[in-house]
């Protein structure tokens, strides 16, 4: 236990200090060969090794090259910082080491409050049972897809569960052009395959169109087809577009088909912006991701579901060994998805909102956002950039037109290449997307650090990142 006490204490200051230094430090660098051979090619120890090697390797091999999320000149996917609390509990959480997959213990206990209270922050009504804690938006998809499969079933008069999809209508999902590559990997996984995805057509700021979807809805029906979910975003990965939700609903009601919000990324910007978020309230399910503008350490994901019962029809098998005659009405969480073994993902999610509080959320979503907009402004002023669509959230997609090159060929090949040679050059790491047909840039802005020096230093290097491409 000694040893463990002295590790222990040693660990935090390497944490502490990785944080600490994170400002000063390179956001990303390459990993050198001698450290890249020693992270792959490493053979099983015959024997133990201390606790105190063991850090010290981590120390010097494995701190030096983080991805870089943690730097506030991280504009890159949508991985944000990790929340201090949630860093302080992480430990914690692996000493307890419980399966949350149901119990009388304290991991599952919380799962029920942090679901709440991230079903209250968003305004998506809640009932017990209405949601469980995932790895990420991916699996929450994949619950949420599985459960309106079943649901179209029931409704049809035949049980997925027992004789499977063979013989059936072919089901689909109707996903717009922006939205997660999670939903078609959710639906080739859920046996609808990759012709039961239907893209519908954007309008002129890349939100799905509900005209297009309620048309296409039509003739799919009359051509056989089955109407399974439709799944609109509520800010998406590309542009951080919010489609118009309430009318989308409308359309789902009016096909008595169930309606999905992927609102991974950006469900909580209706802290800051609720306009856009008109109808999220409505969705029969709702995937978000509390380690994204959070900030709670990976991995912990959510889906919410207005009807609890949708979950657990689809997921609840309780083997004899597992029975629990003191679950109560709830049964276990286990019941209400993949998940058998589940870790402790609600103490970082409680620590991180018991930390910030509801005002500290408030202000991380509308800081973030409004220098998301300070970075349009700059990109608007700027004759070699444009943006690409609307800033809604904190995401901006855009374009570089260094001066002189015209060819739109060019162009996508230059804004194709300047993501991975801006990360070389360490000062900024930024990625890329591909937005309405075109080669696009685009910043994703969670980290409440960053500030407009920042921004002035990402446009700065993305410039001298694009000479190096450019004659």
């Amino acid at each position: 236990m000694e040893e463990l006490l002295s590790a222990g204490r040693v660990a935090a200051e390497l944490a502490a200090g990785h944080l600490a230094g994170i400002d000063a430090a390179p956001v990303w660098r390459p990993v050198s060969d001698a450290d890249r051979a020693w992270l792959t090619g490493q053979r099983l120890p015959t024997t133990g090794r201390p606790l105190a090697q063991l850090l010290a390797d981590v120390r010097d091999r494995v701190l030096p090259y983080p991805m870089g999320n943690g730097h506030p000149r991280f504009f890159g996917w949508v991985n944000s910082a990790p929340s201090p609390a949630g860093v302080l509990v992480a430990p914690l959480a692996a000493a307890l080491n419980p399966s949350c997959a149901g119990g009388e213990h304290a991991g599952a206990l919380l799962e029920h409050s942090v679901l709440r209270w991230l079903a209250e922050l968003v305004g998506y009504p809640h009932r017990p049972g209405g949601g469980l804690l995932t790895s990420g938006a991916s699996m929450a998809t994949i619950a949420a897809l599985a459960a309106a499969r079943g649901r179209a079933a029931r409704r049809d008069g035949w049980d997925v569960r027992a004789d499977g999809l063979a013989g059936q209508a072919p089901m689909t999902v109707y996903v717009g052009a922006e939205g997660h590559s999670c939903l078609q990997k959710a639906a080739e996984l859920l046996g609808l395959g990759r012709r039961g995805v239907r893209t519908v057509p954007g309008d002129d700021r890349l939100r799905m169109d509900p005209a297009a979807l309620r048309r296409m809805m039509t003739e799919d029906i009359a051509a056989g087809l089955r109407p399974m979910c439709v799944a609109a975003s509520a800010g998406t990965v590309g542009t951080g577009a919010v489609d118009p939700l309430d009318e989308i609903a409308d359309v789902a009601a009016e096909f008595d088909t169930w309606f999905h919000v992927d609102g991974a990324y950006g469900a909580l910007g209706v802290l800051a912006v609720p306009e856009p978020y008109a109808g999220m309230d409505r969705a029969d399910s709702l995937a978000l991701d509390p380690h994204k503008w959070l900030g709670v350490p990976v991995d912990c994901g959510c889906v919410l579901v207005r009807e609890p019962s949708a979950l657990r029809d689809t997921f609840s098998l309780v083997p004899a060994y597992l029975r629990d005659d003191a679950a109560g009405d709830l049964g276990w969480f286990a019941e209400y998805g993949p998940e058998q073994t589940r870790p402790l993902r609600a103490l970082r999610v409680w620590a991180t909102l018991s930390h910030l509080g509801r005002d500290g959320v408030v202000d991380l979503v509308g800081q973030t956002v409004a220098r998301t907009r300070e970075l349009a402004d700059l990109l608007a002023a700027a004759p070699d950039f444009e943006l690409l669509a609307p800033v809604v959230t904190a995401i901006a997609a855009f374009r570089h037109r260094p001066a002189g090159v015209t060819d739109e060929a060019e162009l996508d090949a230059v804004n194709r290449a300047v993501p991975a040679a801006v990360q070389r050059r360490g000062l900024v790491f930024l990625t890329g997307a591909r937005v309405a047909g075109r080669e696009s840039l685009r910043a994703c802005l969670l980290n409440p650090a960053t500030t407009t020096a920042d921004l002035a230093i990402l446009l700065d290097e993305i410039r001298a990142a694009a000479r190096g491409l450019t004659p």
